[in-house]
């Protein structure tokens, strides 16, 4: 059987590999010729549907509990987002050649973690959700075969990476000046606890999304990362699922408590805590 060359849509015989028309299955194409060049693992994409239900599980539970209806909201919508991503990889799983399996999961996958931060710079993250969401259907009304749709869906990355590098540099200077500053007044554990997870999850996400740009920088077709199933787990579903659970130990309720205040600062948690502990 003829090797079909790259990216191409059609191959000897009639069979389309890629696209809303694809009609290749394993029966009479090889795996070599999808997009992805591998099947899905079953128990990889299987566990992550888990452990993402299980986070929804636990968000849904401290948000009730902690009544942040706003954070448990859109946690619980990015799981079910990456839920409904890792679906679409168990569909390529029956059918490497699956469209509508290969741009669910690509789109849902790529999208998904914005949302995990809706208190972080908001406008910016809209924006990002909404470039990356356009470059995919660009994609799927040109049967994947549109650069314009990667280009937009990789500017809404790129700009997701800024926008948390930015913020990073922001969580940091106002954490190490204060600490500066107020060398008798140490963070409380429910602080320390909150901003140590935080800045984990950001710190995951933001590697994630240094690693979808280089990824998808190639395309859809000819990048070489997109076929290496083992990094996709690991700088993908990996990263995103911890950071998930990085978020229900550092809650927002540790600080924020059940009563939301409209702003709180360092300050103010600290010299609150203080005057507890001294009645």
């Amino acid at each position: 059987m003829t090797t079909p060359v790259s990216g191409i849509p059609g191959t000897p015989g009639g069979y389309v590999v890629f696209g809303p028309l694809a009609n290749c299955t394993l029966d009479v194409c090889p795996i070599e010729w999808s997009v992805y060049k591998y099947r899905p693992s079953i128990a990889a994409n299987s566990v992550f549907i888990a452990l993402f239900a299980i986070s929804i599980s636990i968000h849904a539970f401290l948000g009730f509990r902690w009544r942040q209806w706003n954070f448990m909201t859109l946690m619980i919508f990015g799981c079910l987002v990456e839920i409904g991503g890792y679906a679409g990889r168990l569909v390529l799983y029956n059918n490497p050649f699956s469209f509508g399996g290969f741009m669910d999961q690509i789109v849902l996958i790529t999208i998904a973690p914005p949302a995990l931060f809706y208190w972080i710079f908001i406008p910016l993250d809209i924006v990002c959700l909404i470039l990356q969401a356009a470059g995919g259907a660009i994609s799927v009304v040109s049967s994947g075969g549109s650069q314009t749709g990667v280009d937009i869906a990789m500017t809404g990355l790129g700009l997701q990476v800024g926008g948390l590098f930015f913020f990073s540099a922001l969580f940091v200077d106002y954490v190490a000046r204060y600490v500066r500053k107020k060398p008798s007044s140490p963070l409380g554990t429910r602080m320390r606890v909150f901003l140590g997870f935080l800045g984990a999850a950001i710190l995951l996400i933001f590697t994630r999304c240094v690693y979808r740009c280089y990824e998808l920088s190639k395309g859809y077709v000819d990048s070489n990362l997109i076929t290496d199933q083992g990094l996709f787990i690991g700088l993908e579903g990996v990263l995103v699922v911890i950071a998930s659970f990085c978020l229900c130990i550092g809650h927002p309720g540790l600080i924020f408590g059940r009563d939301e205040p409209k702003a709180i600062s360092l300050h103010t948690f600290d010299e609150s805590t203080n005057v507890e502990s001294t009645n």
